[in-house]
This record gives structure tokens, sequence and C-alpha cells, in this order.
């Protein structure tokens, strides 16, 4: 477990190329399947907008990384179906999940962003934390 950090928090906030991106993660108990080797983690990204001009959202690249050192690469374009194209100070908010086989790991990446005059950039998606509640019995 090298890559994972133990006071990694369960949010993250990065800005990039005036584009600020915040998630905040949570175990979901209800979705998990311990006995079987499956913890389930749902986050909430916002996506805010901090330049002076419309950019778009049009792919993203995660990397998941669990307590057993296994990492998955995930890249696919926009997010939960869209390329939310934000105005200056505009948000887009949105939440997904992601399934380990262990009850801690991590989530980073970059989503691909474009400018209206069609320059792209990587936006950062700083580190954060998959915990499980542990319960002993």
């Amino acid at each position: 477990m090298a890559a994972l950090r133990a006071d990694l928090p369960a949010l993250s906030d990065a800005t990039t190329e005036n584009v600020r991106v915040e998630v905040l993660s949570q175990y979901s108990a209800g979705n998990s399947r311990p006995q079987e080797g499956e913890w389930v983690f749902e986050y909430t990204v916002r996506i805010t907008n901090l330049g002076t001009e419309t950019v778009q959202l049009i792919s993203r690249h995660w990397i998941i990384t669990d307590a057993a050192d296994q990492s998955k690469e995930v890249k696919g374009p926009g997010v939960v179906g869209q390329q939310p194209a934000l105005a200056p100070g505009e948000s887009f908010k949105y939440s997904s999940w992601c399934p380990l086989q262990t009850p801690v790991g991590m989530m980073h990446g970059t989503y691909q962003m474009v400018r209206a005059s069609g320059e792209q950039f990587d936006v950062e998606i700083a580190p954060f934390a998959l915990k499980a509640k542990y319960t002993v019995h």
C-alpha cells in the first residue's frame, strides 16, 4: 500500500488554469458487499470556472488505486454522460461511484477541457481517500 497515504482526506480541492475541482467521497454501505470483497464509494464533484472565458469539459481520466496497490485507469468522454460548458463563474456538480476490492483506496486524475478558442488543457483532480467505516463483530 505504498501509494496510499494514511492521512489523505476524503475530500480534495485543486485549481488549474482558473478551473476549480472539488471532490467529496463517502463509503456506500448500502451498495457494498464486504463479505464478497466489494466496497463501493460515492463521490460528488463540483467544477467551477473561475476564469474569464467559457470552458467545456470534454473527457476524464481517473486513476483508482486500492489497498493492494492495484490501479486501474478510467478514461472516456465527459462525465455522467455530459460534456458541460461553463461560462465564467458557473459550476457543474455531479455524483458518481466506484467499487473497490479493498476497504481503503484513493482516486485522482484529470479532466480534459477546451476553451472557446479551441485550446485544450488538463485540469487536476487532486488525490482523495476512499475509506470504509470499520465495524467489529
